[in-house]
This record gives C-alpha cells, sequence and structure tokens, in this order.
C-alpha cells in the first residue's frame, strides 16, 4: 500500500503534473540523451518539496545515508541499478571496501551502512567495512537492532593501494561527505575512490550544484513548454559570513530581501495566497546543521546569540562563511497529521526508491532535517518510472513518476556539478 498523502491538488501543479504525463516518451529520450554526455554519480538522494503549486528539489546528497529506510520490496531494483554503476566504475570489481562516516554511536546510520552492503553483496561483490576511526585499531563488531551484526576494520595504507588485512580492494566506496576534509590517507590511491574526492563537502557548495540545476531546469522547462520556476528553487549566496561576530549581516539580509520579494512576485503571478519565505543555510555540509527559515530580512539581523551559535557551526564542527540564501518551497504533505517531504534514492541514472521524511513538530514552511524526525518508506505500487498515462495526473503511480523525473533533474545537475570539480 502507498502511504495516505495529502496534497493540495489544485492549480498548477496539476497542470505539471499532465505535462511530464504528456511528455513522457520524450522526457526519457532526453534523459537517455543526457546520460551520454554526463556521467551519472555513483549514487545520490535528493530531498523535494511538493507545494502544491510548485515541485522543486532542495537539496542533493551525494553520500545517502538512509539506505534502511527504503522499502525491501525494492531490493532488486537497488541491486540491477548497483550492478549497472559498478560496471561503468570498475567492470572487473570483485571486492568493495566500503568507508562509512564515523557515526559508530548512531545505530540508524548503521543500519544503512549495513544495508548499502547488502545491495553491493547481492550485485555480485565481495564487501568489507574500513573505518577512518583511529580509535578502530582491530576487528569491531556492532550489533544491530534487527539482530545483526556490522564488522569495521581498521585500514592500511600501503604505497598507493588503500587494504584491510587480506583484502585488497578494487575499489573504495565512500559513504563519508568528507566534511572535515579529505584525509591524507584516501588521497592518491590507484583504485577507484568513488564518488570521487573532489564529491566531498570540503570541495563541494550548495550553490554550484544549484548553478547548474538552474541551466538543466531552464532546458527541461523549453522540452515540456512550462515557467522553470514550477520546478527550480531560486536562490543567492553570500560569502564570508560570521555570524559569532556578526560580520555579513547587512549583505546577508539585503539579499534575502531582494529574493522574498521575487518570490512575491511569483506567487503574485500564480494567485498563491501564502507567505514567501527563504531558508538560509551553509553552503556546504549536510545533517540539516546551520539551517534557518526567515520570511523578512530583519531576522537575520536580530539573531540573538543562541541562533548565531546554531548558525556558525556546520558538520564536524566546521566553521560556516558562506550561506545559500534558497527560496523556501512549503509542503503540503502529510502523513498521519505529521509534516512530509519525500526524498528519493538513485543508483547510478536509476530510480531505486524513497521515503517520507516526517517530523510531528515542523510546520510546512520548516527545514524536516532535524532531530525528532522520522522515516515511512515509500511503498509505491509501481516504479516511480512507470507512470500511468490513463489516469489522472495526482493518481499514484503519476505523481511518484513526477518525484522521479524532479529528482533526475537534481542528479543530472550533480553530474555537471562534478565534471566541473574535477581535478
Amino acid at each position: 500500500m502507498v502511504p495516505h498523502l495529502t496534497t493540495a491538488l489544485t492549480g498548477p501543479l496539476l497542470e505539471l503534473e499532465q505535462h511530464i504525463l504528456d511528455a513522457q516518451p520524450q522526457i526519457e529520450h532526453w534523459f537517455r540523451t543526457q546520460w551520454q554526455d554526463h556521467a551519472a554519480p555513483f549514487y545520490a538522494s535528493v530531498d523535494l518539496r511538493n507545494s502544491g503549486f510548485k515541485l522543486a528539489p532542495v537539496d542533493t546528497n551525494l553520500f545517502p545515508g538512509g539506505f534502511n529506510n527504503l522499502n525491501r520490496d525494492f531490493t532488486p531494483l537497488c541491486v540491477q541499478a548497483a550492478m549497472s554503476a559498478v560496471e561503468k566504475v570498475c567492470p572487473v570489481a570483485q571486492r568493495f571496501l566500503l568507508i562509512p562516516e564515523n557515526h559508530t554511536r548512531n545505530i540508524y546510520y548503521l543500519q544503512n551502512v549495513a544495508a548499502l552492503a547488502s545491495i553491493l553483496r547481492h550485485a555480485g561483490l565481495q564487501v568489507r567495512i574500513g573505518s577512518l576511526l583511529p580509535e578502530i585499531t582491530a576487528p569491531t563488531t556492532l550489533d544491530l537492532p534487527d539482530g545483526s551484526t556490522l564488522t569495521l576494520e581498521p585500514l592500511k595504507r600501503e604505497g598507493d593501494r588503500l587494504k584491510l588485512d587480506g583484502f585488497d580492494p578494487c575499489a573504495i566506496l565512500l559513504n563519508n561527505d568528507l566534511s572535515a576534509g579529505i584525509p591524507d590517507i584516501l588521497k592518491d590511491l590507484d583504485q577507484p575512490v568513488i564518488p570521487p574526492l573532489h564529491a566531498g563537502w570540503s570541495t563541494r557548495r550548495k550553490s554550484d550544484h544549484f548553478g547548474k540545476y538552474d541551466r538543466v531546469a531552464e532546458e527541461f522547462a523549453r522540452l515540456l513548454h512550462i515557467d522553470p520556476w514550477l520546478i527550480n528553487p531560486m536562490f543567492a549566496t553570500c560569502g564570508q559570513i560570521n555570524f559569532q561576530e556578526r560580520q555579513g549581516e547587512e549583505c546577508l539580509a539585503a539579499h534575502v530581501d531582494d529574493l522574498l520579494k521575487d518570490i512575491r512576485e511569483k506567487y503574485q503571478e500564480y494567485g498563491v495566497n501564502e507567505d514567501p519565505f527563504v531558508i538560509v543555510k551553509a553552503d556546504a555540509g549536510t545533517y540539516g546543521m546551520g539551517i534557518m527559515t526567515v520570511k523578512d530580512a530583519s531576522e537575520v539581523r536580530d539573531l540573538n546569540r543562541k541562533q548565531r551559535n546554531k548558525m556558525a557551526v556546520g558538520k564536524e564542527g566546521m566553521a560556516v562563511t558562506d550561506v545559500i540564501i534558497q527560496e523556501g518551497v512549503y509542503t503540503f504533505e502529510s502523513l498521519a497529521d505529521a509534516v512530509a517531504e519525500p526524498v528519493v534514492y538513485m543508483m547510478d541514472h536509476f530510480v531505486v526508491g524513497g521515503f517520507y521524511r516526517v517530523h510531528t513538530s515542523r510546520g510546512k514552511d520548516e527545514n524536516l532535517n532535524a532531530p525528532g524526525m522520522r522515516f515511512e518508506p515509500l511503498a509505491f505500487e509501481t516504479a516511480l518510472t512507470l507512470p500511468d498515462c490513463a489516469a489522472a495526473p495526482d493518481a499514484e503511480p503519476n505523481r511518484f513518476y513526477a518525484y522521479g523525473v524532479v529528482a533526475r533533474l537534481a542528479l543530472l545537475a550533480a553530474a555537471m556539478e562534478l565534471e566541473n570539480l574535477a581535478p
């Protein structure tokens, strides 16, 4: 069964979905041509927001950490996509070394690592897990809630190869976003490292990604003869911010004010009776840190000490000096009376499933990637790539097809982004 989904099913979004359904053959042909020119990332997840009048990505993660939240019915799809991704990176690969984040106390994240390792093993690979933690000096077995275990092993660098005891991997798969920088042990290896080191947050910027997404959305909008704003959040950037020292506040406030005006004009054009808002967040990083909802420029001038401290530091304690000011996209979806947003997972260029991020104490204009969130697997009756063109645009497979299309647009933008970042 598909979870109950409550959405504003009126206005331009239904029109957008109808455009997507009508153009399904052209869309799939267009994607095929794009993937000939751009190599898809090994895997990714995309956070979407469906406001009823707009459907847009708000974040793209190239080191997805929620494979344990996917519906198990989609495991075969994950395995097939993993096979395709592996063949492109290293066709003769037999052994993968999986390097996770250092969250040994986060049992949910460890379940993700176990789920990812299981997918790779079903794809025909030997998989072992190496830890960057200095305290892991011997194989360490951790218990998981389902009764299974996960063994972390210490990494060994021998020349230009990374190994474990008795295990010389063909390739290194990172599930660590390198927020704290690139460790020396990972540099200049002769084994393929996937995703590449420049995909980590020590190099990558959200503004670069959404700059590439602008280009993708414009081209896709021409294909469908729609306004690209319907699938694209506007954004601006502000550098040299120091929240604790209150430096850059006027720059930030000016960008907030300009963006709110632009959003307000679009709302008037489409008859949207909501208050425009923006999301201010660190231009690098993840895990929902350093994020705030703003509806008036005065709010970023009047931050109290607690708010400034919260915005000043991101994951791994890294100082936030650059922010992206992104058009806020309402979510009008709910699950059991809690605000929800869909997260779509991909491997290679295939959609392999997703889930709802649900939060009972957050509003429709707030970031849901925060403590207290939970996840509900999307139990699709059909895959996200199988629309029913004879049904209504908001029928379950069609709405989920639209999600898959927009997520793949973000994936394509990430492919272009990585090409640009490659050394």
